[in-house]
Parts: C-alpha cells; sequence; structure tokens
C-alpha cells in the first residue's frame, strides 16, 4: 500500500527526497532506520482546522491513518507546525528530534509524541491529542485563577514531569499554562518537551530570540541572550515554572500588557521580579521568591520545588490538616544554592568564600574532612569537621562550608588548559571529577574533566576594570576616553557564565542605561589606586570613582586660587595703606603716594584717582 510504514528497516542511513507537492521544490533528507520509525508520511496526516499559535508555530488538530496488513486506523492527534528552517538544516533537525524523542520514552509525565512529518514546507510534531489544557480550565473559571488547592495538585504532577525531562538532560523552556495539558483523569502532563532547545541551534526565518527560547512573559533573565548572559540551565525551568504558578493563582500572567523589549527592560536591565501573590502557605512562598533569584545558582532545583509542594499538599488537605506557620528553617528565605551539594563523610572541604570580595578571606578551615554528620544531612544538620592541628573534631553548620575536589570548589573561577582564553565560573564539580563550567559564548554548560582546568583570575563586584592594552576590538564593545585610552569602569555584575556588567560611574551620560555594557572577563585588567603609577595616572583612576570628581576638584581649586588671590591683595592693600599713613617710613614720601603707580593700577588698588604732575 503507498505510503504505508515499512516494518524491515535497512541497517545503513540513506538519502531521499520528499517531494510536497511542488515538483521544482524537492527536499533532500538523510534518514536512519531510527529516524524512519517514528517518521510519519504526509499523506496519511490530514489537518483539520488550527487551535492555536505559539512562539515557535501554529497547532492543528489532524487525523493520522495507521494502516498494516493487520488493521487500518484513524486516530485524532494534535499537530504542532514550526515555522520554516532552512531545507539544508532538516536532517540535521530530524536527527536531534530523534535524539530527543529517544530520551522520551517511558516519561508518564509528558505529552505522547507519534512521530514527526512535514506538511507544505513545515516541520510537524505529531502528539497525543488532549482535550485541554490547564490554560483552557482557567479561562472557563471565574476570576480566571484555580484555587490553592489544584494549583498545589497539578504543580506536583506538572514538577515530576520536569523532573524527569531534567534527569535525561532535556530542559523545557516554554513552561506556560496553556502548555499544561490534563489527561482524562484530570491530571497535569507537559504539553511541551522542549522545542525551544530543539530549535536554538537553528536559523529562523525571524532571528529575534524572543521567538527560539520560549514565550517573554514567562522568559527568565539568561534566556533572553543565553550566550551572553546565559547559559541556560535546569534552573532556568524554575523561573518558568514560577511564573505559570503564579498565573494560576492569580488568573493574571506576570508583566501583563508588556511588549517583548518592556519586558526585558523589567527582567533584564531592571533586575525586576514577578510578584508573588500574598497568603500562601509559607513553603510554597519560600520556594516563589527563590525561583525569582536573578542569578540562576541561586534558585531551588526542580526536586526542591517538588518537594515544598508535596510538604504543602500533604499539610493543607485530608482530616489531619495543619497550618504552616514556619517560613524557614534557615531564618527568612532559604539559600537554595547551599542545598545543592550536600556534604557526606568523607569530603575534603573549607570556609565557603565570601560574595563579591577581591580581599582574601582569613578562613577558619583552610581544609578539612567530614568525620561525622548529625541528623539526616538537612539544612539543619551539623556536621564534624577534621582539621590538622586542631584534636578535636569541630562543630560546624554546612552552609559556612564548601566542598573541594581536586583542588576546585563551585564558584570558582577557572580557565581551560588548551585555551587559557576561554575564562569561565565553575558551576559544579562531581566526586569523580566531572565538571560544568559556564563560558561566555556558549549558550549552555560546558561539561567536561577537572583535568582539563585551571584556576583563573577572579573577578569580584565592586572591582575597576578596563580592556587590556592587547585588546583592538573587545566582543561587546568598550568606550574610550577623550586621549584615545580605554575607560576604567566598575564590575555591577558577574553573571553565571563570567561576563561582567561594568558601569562607568567617572562617565556622565544623560540617556538611560548608556553608562552600562558587558565585558569578557579574559578581556579585561583589574584597575587599582595603589597599582597605578605616578600621581596623574593615580588621579586619574580617582576620576573613575564617579563624573562628580572632576567638576568637584576643578571647584575646590577655583576656590583655593580664590581665597589665595583675596589674601595676597589683601595682605598688598594693607602694605600699601600703612605706607601712605607712615610717609617718612621705608619707602621714603613716595611710600604713601600712589601716584609712582601707574594710572590703571592705582584706580584698581585704591579705587580713587591719581594725582597728575
Amino acid at each position: 500500500m503507498s505510503g504505508q510504514v515499512t516494518v524491515s528497516r535497512p541497517v545503513e542511513s540513506f538519502e531521499y527526497e520528499f517531494f510536497d507537492g511542488d515538483p521544482d521544490h524537492l527536499m533532500t533528507v538523510v534518514s536512519t532506520p531510527d529516524q524512519l520509525s517514528r517518521w510519519i508520511n504526509p499523506d496519511f496526516l490530514k489537518l483539520t482546522h488550527r487551535i492555536g499559535r505559539g512562539s515557535f508555530g501554529d497547532v492543528w488538530i489532524a487525523t493520522h491513518h495507521v494502516s498494516t496488513e493487520d488493521y487500518d486506523e484513524h486516530h485524532e492527534v494534535a499537530v504542532k507546525m514550526l515555522y520554516p528552517i532552512k531545507d539544508d538544516q532538516v536532517s540535521a533537525f530530524l536527527a536531534k528530534f530523534d535524539d530527543i524523542s529517544s530520551k522520551l520514552h517511558g516519561i508518564q509525565g509528558v505529552c505522547l509524541l507519534h512521530g514527526i512529518s512535514v506538511k507544505i514546507g513545515k516541520i510537524c510534531i505529531v502528539m497525543k491529542f488532549y482535550e485541554g489544557s490547564i490554560g483552557d480550565k482557567m479561562a472557563k473559571l471565574r476570576g480566571g485563577k484555580l484555587s490553592v488547592s489544584d494549583v498545589l495538585r497539578y504543580g506536583i504532577d506538572l514538577a515530576q514531569g520536569i523532573m524527569e525531562l531534567h534527569s535525561r538532560g532535556l530542559m523545557v523552556l516554554n513552561l506556560k499554562p496553556n502548555n499544561f495539558l490534563l489527561d482524562e483523569h484530570d491530571r497535569g502532563i507537559l504539553g511541551e518537551f522542549g522545542i525551544p532547545s530543539l530549535l536554538r541551534e537553528f536559523q529562523l526565518p525571524n532571528s529575534d530570540m524572543v521567538h527560539r527560547l520560549g514565550t517573554p512573559n514567562f522568559m527568565a533573565p539568561e534566556q533572553w541572550q543565553p550566550d551572553m548572559r546565559g547559559p541556560v540551565s535546569f534552573e532556568t525551568d524554575s523561573w518558568g515554572f514560577a511564573c505559570s504558578i503564579i498565573e494560576m493563582l492569580s488568573g493574571v500572567q506576570p508583566w501583563p500588557g508588556k511588549s517583548p523589549d518592556e519586558i526585558y527592560d523589567l527582567v533584564v536591565t531592571k533586575k525586576e521580579k514577578p510578584i508573588v501573590p500574598s497568603g500562601l502557605p509559607p513553603p510554597l512562598e519560600n520556594v516563589l521568591f527563590g525561583c525569582f533569584q536573578y542569578d540562576f545558582r541561586h534558585r531551588p532545583l526542580m526536586v526542591d520545588i517538588l518537594r515544598a509542594f508535596q510538604r504543602c499538599e500533604s499539610a493543607t488537605s485530608g482530616d489531619n490538616a495543619q497550618p504552616i506557620v514556619e517560613r524557614s528553617n534557615l531564618g527568612g528565605l532559604t539559600d537554595w544554592s547551599i542545598l545543592k551539594d550536600p556534604l557526606y563523610v568523607g569530603d575534603t572541604v573549607r570556609s565557603r568564600k565570601p560574595k563579591n570580595s577581591s580581599k582574601p578571606k582569613n578562613m577558619d578551615i583552610p581544609e578539612g574532612t567530614v568525620v561525622g554528620l548529625e541528623g539526616n544531612n538537612n539544612q539543619d544538620a551539623f556536621i564534624l569537621i577534621r582539621v590538622h592541628g586542631i584534636h578535636n573534631p569541630l562543630r560546624i553548620h554546612p552552609s559556612s562550608l564548601e566542598r573541594v575536589t581536586f583542588g576546585f570548589a563551585a564558584g570558582d573561577w577557572v580557565s581551560l588548559i588548551s585555551d587559557d582564553s576561554r575564562i569561565g565560573i565553575l558551576h559544579s564539580i562531581d566526586r569523580d571529577g566531572t565538571v560544568t563550567v559556564g563560558f561566555v559564548g556558549r549558550e549552555s554548560l560546558y561539561e567536561g574533566k577537572s583535568s582539563e582546568l585551571q584556576m583563573a583570575e577572579p573577578r569580584y563586584k565592586g572591582q575597576f576594570v578596563r580592556v587590556r592594552n592587547s585588546i583592538t576590538n573587545p566582543r561587546f564593545g568598550w568606550p574610550r576616553k577623550g586621549n584615545g585610552e580605554w575607560a576604567t569602569g566598575r564590575i555591577q555584575e558577574v553573571l553565571p557564565n563570567g561576563c561582567l556588567e561594568v558601569r562607568f560611574p567617572g562617565r556622565l551620560n544623560f540617556r538611560n542605561g548608556a553608562s552600562n555594557c558587558l565585558a569578557n572577563p579574559a578581556e579585561v585588567e583589574e584597575v587599582r589606586f595603589e597599582t597605578c603609577e605616578g600621581w596623574v595616572r593615580k588621579y586619574q583612576h580617582l576620576e573613575d570613582f564617579h563624573w562628580v570628581v572632576r567638576p568637584l576638584v576643578i571647584a575646590v581649586g577655583l576656590f583655593a586660587a580664590l581665597k589665595v588671590g583675596f589674601f595676597v591683595g589683601g595682605r598688598s592693600r594693607r602694605r600699601l595703606r600703612s605706607a601712605r599713613n607712615n610717609p617718612q617710613g621705608h619707602d621714603g614720601q613716595n611710600a604713601g603716594n600712589p601716584a609712582w603707580l601707574p594710572h590703571p593700577v592705582a584706580n584698581i588698588l585704591f579705587r580713587e584717582g591719581v594725582a597728575t604732575r
């Protein structure tokens, strides 16, 4: 039968030309046996009507004709028709789709994938059709919002699905209520499995990153410019998940009525956060606030979010429901970055480095070994540390320590041994030496071994830096002074990939935001007052602290000059007045007579005419 899926597959990959109604436009596709098993012949896929439009394409309802020797069936399916990509990228797209779809096998909380096809020149991802979504359900409710109990229940379903994706190395990057489907048992199902990640490496008709890495109202700061402000990570989904929960609780999207450019300015430039509704259970409120940390390293992982939701649900449901009154075991909001790397007996540790400090701290524990754990190794438990030279183990809270493995700890500045111009920040190091590093220019974390890394010069918030003299064309641009030298700026923020947000307080600029720029840490050097050569350089660095320094120095100089002038002038007037009153003094008869002075000078000094001879 024409178009029937072949059961026996070839052993090797092969090329074929795809015909889509236009004999002058044939698409050459390289297919492997696994890809062929997921390929759906477009003749067996009939689009009926469109039901939605998103950032990456349209959503259609279609009929899928499945035919074999044993049966002939028609199934109603949902089709995500993506925006066109270049013909020469189709093969690479199919290979990447095949890799992702193989990882989705067996996941319960994610929509079921049937396969992939091409209709009217566009790639179509064929999925199981679900009757509705959480967004549809909200639209039917008064106020457009769900009850807290429903939000907790759906949140647990969705968090479990996201965790399964994360466990297989997949990020969603497009979480929102309209992508949360409902199955026949009213359970939350992820209708998005990572299409932004799927499209990230391919050129689309619209090159705007907004259309590649998510929906603006739900996007984390690093999603907007992942190669500059990224990389994207699993915690990027924490931001999008929290935005979705806020809409489910309030019925209002984050940043309502704002354009993508306005949202970018709010989230990325001004570092504002969505508003968390009041009156929520403290663990839920705590985890939502954590999800909106600007630096994703300080956001909770999905496993932490799931625990918070489960805890709230168990405490607020059933006959034994009890109000939750405590806010956080650590007091205030939880520092989620500490919970991501629990310590175990045998780990080498040292005192945690202070954040944003260029001065080395006198560490209480330069290096020690964990010899005991109190409690169940939770965030309240203390640990026992054996330190060389101290007889008894020290009892210390783990929040003040960091694990050291092969000489590295999370947060260290490192570079590649093979390319020391690649400087970044170490995000994690496993006990076997596996590392993840954020580098400028990479949209995702670099994965490798600790043996590939070496320590690099650190950068801190508050440091003054300027472009190295050897750099003629900085990656992100950099202002110059009037004499052509590179200007000196102050680090305002260190991004997770090591990229520096630099402000120039010594430059007066009336345009908002024009005094800031980004910098590659490998292209700048530190500027310090004590290392500036000569007083001229030291004064120039003093001007870098604030633009008001120069006018202030000029004003002080003018004031001092005026004071000196008044002092000298007053002294001269007193001497002349004394000489006039004492004509027989030292200067003889002309001492008190202004006639000896030139006519204009006498008028200026004595405000009187000069007798003419």
